[in-house]
């Protein structure tokens, strides 16, 4: 059986002081001040970083992506990501409408840059293939294309076909446009997922 051996430490060099009642820990009130005005000044700060450059929340609204993402559901978008890769095909992006700025949409990346997209009878063909979309859930109907998508644009559409204003009807979305990849779905916390 091990022994465990007890050593007495003594240390005189520096005794742990214990401040009395009337002594501040701060000297005064000018001081705890100061404290707590860097405190909030470095808060602030790292909030707005990391909504800038990392993380952001964003709200639902619509019925495009139904049934993947609903109005009143809330997620996380990943502002970071595309600073070091491309987009991909499947990705769920929000992004800056090219004819209004300042709306926000999402969409899922369905053609990259090069490819050449057609639509037949609600069934997408890249580069003359059958692309496989297991996210889209309600029967999709219409024809489009074929078009090469351009470089530096995707072809986004909601998972809700025919209830979409996308692609189809407003054209190819500049990359540059893309705020974040829809990362989790935080709210409501019993549909909390990662995002694919």
């Amino acid at each position: 059986m091990p022994v465990i051996e007890e050593f007495d430490i003594i240390t005189e060099k520096n005794p742990l002081t214990i401040p009395c009642e009337d002594e501040k820990p701060y000297g005064s009130a000018l001081q705890l001040l100061k404290v707590w005005l860097k405190t909030a000044i470095t808060t602030v700060a790292l909030f707005l970083f990391t909504v800038t450059f990392i993380i952001q929340g964003f709200s639902v609204y619509g019925s495009c992506m139904e049934p993947n993402l609903r109005t009143g559901e809330r997620v996380l978008g990943n502002k970071f990501v595309y600073r070091l890769d491309s987009p991909e095909r499947g990705d769920v992006v929000v992004f800056r409408y090219p004819q209004d700025p300042r709306k926000i949409f999402i969409k899922r990346v369905v053609g990259l840059p090069g490819e050449v997209l057609e639509i037949q009878s609600g069934q997408v063909y890249i580069n003359g293939r059958l692309l496989d979309e297991p996210y889209v859930v309600h029967e999709s109907h219409g024809s489009y294309g074929p078009e090469v998508i351009k470089p530096g644009y995707l072809f986004v559409m909601g998972d809700y076909r025919d209830q979409s204003n996308d692609s189809r009807v407003w054209g190819e979305l500049p990359i540059e446009n893309i705020e974040a990849k829809a990362w989790v779905r935080y709210w409501p916390l019993g549909r909390l997922e990662i995002m694919r």
